[in-house]
């Protein structure tokens, strides 16, 4: 069994509009952009990430913003829902902004004993607030978002899928452990993790299998500390079995890519070497950063992309 995860490292999804997801994330969820960049395999497009004050892992969601990208169609065989994590009290703040800013999808229940906000992004992005009493970590707190309701973090996610068996097995073997089960959910969790340390897996048997586009989640990331760490989970999953891609480096942490059972794309990523590696704390997302392949072509890489502030 795999004992080096900690959680999630990061959520990828895939957007229509890049300054419709800056403004989103920026201002109606308050979260930082930590870096703005440049897909690496098509450096037309930006990669947006956004979190705490320095990109922890377990905090940042990312996004490719094709521009006009058609829209996702909801199903099986992907992650369904992203959940962030606010202190415990904090949903009804929210529910109010929400409705004051026209966010759409809100709805309210309690899954596994917690209170629970489901809400859509931009492009009818999965997404939900969940309230914790017990996460510690510290918030990046924006214009108008007080501490005591600001987003920690991501608390975990949720899969749809046909069938959970063989992804309960993976799970199991990457460290995490059955914790309960609600109608067709059933929770795993990392103990000890570093806060984003919940999967949720859903059993939907008769749903229709998703496609991919604009609100879908593309990739989830789980954090591993270091790249000895993350050869080490490579080196475990390859000997089970999985088709696991080479280390690439991106730029900000190294990761490796597999397809799940349940057709969910994992990555593993290092919490190494940070976002702070080309930018300084105070000032990290402020510039379009360019991987080194992309640097002599700086003038029409950035003709090409929209300003991300009107």
């Amino acid at each position: 069994m795999i004992k080096d995860i900690k959680g999630l490292h990061h959520v990828t999804s895939m957007a229509s509009d890049a300054r419709q997801n800056n403004r989103f994330f920026t201002d109606t969820l308050g979260l930082r952009r930590v870096k703005q960049t440049v897909n690496f395999d098509d450096p037309s497009v930006y990669h947006l990430y956004y979190g705490d004050e320095n990109g922890s892992a377990g905090t940042v969601m990312t996004y490719f913003p094709f521009q006009h990208m058609m829209l996702g169609r909801p199903g099986v065989g992907e992650v369904g829902e992203t959940q962030f994590s606010i202190p415990k009290g904090g949903l009804k703040f929210w529910q109010d902004r929400f409705a004051a800013q026209g966010v759409d999808g809100l709805e309210s229940d309690t899954v596994f004993g917690a209170k629970r906000l489901k809400f859509m992004g931009p492009d009818g992005d999965g997404l939900a607030l969940i309230e914790s009493a017990d996460d510690n970590r510290k918030p990046w707190l924006a214009e108008g978002i007080p501490d005591d309701a600001a987003i920690r973090g991501f608390a975990g996610a949720r899969f749809n899928l046909h069938d959970t068996a063989a992804t309960e097995e993976l799970l199991g073997f990457m460290g995490y452990q059955r914790a309960e089960t609600e109608g067709d959910v059933t929770r795993f969790i990392i103990p000890g993790g570093n806060g984003a340390d919940t999967i949720d897996l859903a059993a939907l048997p008769k749903t229709p299998f998703a496609r991919q586009g604009a609100g879908s989640v593309h990739h989830i990331a789980f954090a591993v500390d270091n790249r000895e760490k993350q050869l080490e989970v490579r080196k475990a999953l390859m000997d089970t079995g999985y088709q696991v891609t080479p280390v690439i480096d991106r730029d900000y942490f190294w990761a490796i890519y597999f397809r799940t059972p349940g057709g969910v794309l994992f990555e593993i990523a290092t919490n190494e070497p940070g976002f702070n590696r080309d930018e300084d704390t105070a000032h990290l997302g402020e510039v379009l950063k360019l991987p080194t392949q992309y640097e002599p072509f700086r003038d029409r890489i950035e003709a090409n992309l929209e300003p991300l502030a009107a």
